[in-house]
C-alpha cells in the first residue's frame, strides 16, 4: 500500500504510513542508515589515517590514550565499548609499531596498564589534521560535526538504555532467578 500524503496547509505535503509493510521499507531503518553511514564514514578515516600508520579502532584507542593515559585495558574497554577480547589484537598492534607500552599494573598484579611511548605522544601533533581532514570531506563545519555528534550521541544513550529496559534477567534451571 502506498503512504498517503496530506497537506499541512503551507503547501508542503507530508507522508504518513498507511501500512505496517511501510515500516519494512529498507529505506526507512535507522539500523540501515546508520550501518551505511558507519561504513562511509569510516571509508573516509582510512585513506586519512595511512600515513599515521593507523586503522579506525586504533585511531580511538591513541585518541582515548592521548586524553587519559596511562589507562588500564578495563577502563579502556569502558571508554571504547569494547570488550577485552577485541582490544587485545588492537594493542599488540600499537605495541609492534612502538606506539604503547602495556605493562602489569603494580597495585593489581591481573590488570595491564596502558602508557604511551614518546613516539605515541608524538603522534598527536601529527594526528591534529584528521579531525579536520574529515569534517572537510564531509562538507561539515565544526558547528555541524558538534550537532551530528549530539544527535547520534542521543542514538546511543536511546539504545543503551532501550537495551538495559529489553534485558532478560539470567536465571538458572527451571526459570529460577540466579542469586
Amino acid at each position: 500500500m502506498q503512504p498517503d500524503r496530506q497537506s499541512t496547509g503551507a503547501g508542503a505535503a507530508v507522508t504518513t504510513a498507511t501500512d505496517d509493510d511501510d515500516l519494512l521499507e529498507l529505506e526507512r531503518q535507522v539500523c540501515f542508515a546508520l550501518a551505511v553511514a558507519s561504513r562511509s564514514v569510516i571509508g573516509i578515516y582510512r585513506p586519512v589515517l595511512e600515513p599515521l600508520r593507523l586503522t579506525h579502532p586504533q585511531y580511538l584507542v591513541m585518541l582515548a590514550l592521548w586524553q587519559h593515559a596511562p589507562l588500564r585495558v578495563s577502563e579502556l574497554g569502558r571508554l571504547l565499548a569494547l570488550e577485552p577480547a577485541t582490544l587485545s589484537p588492537l594493542l599488540k598492534r600499537l605495541e609492534s609499531v612502538g606506539y604503547l607500552e602495556r605493562r602489569r599494573d603494580q597495585g593489581d598484579e591481573r590488570a595491564l596498564r596502558l602508557t604511551l611511548t614518546p613516539a605515541g605522544a608524538a603522534l598527536r601533533a601529527r594526528a591534529l589534521e584528521v579531525p579536520r581532514t574529515v569534517m572537510r570531506r564531509l562538507q561539515l563545519d565544526l558547528a555541524g560535526a558538534e550537532r551530528l555528534h549530539a544527535v547520534l550521541t542521543d542514538v546511543i544513550d536511546r539504545a543503551r538504555q532501550a537495551g538495559a529496559e529489553g534485558a532478560v534477567p539470567a536465571s538458572g534451571p527451571g526459570g529460577l532467578p540466579l542469586d
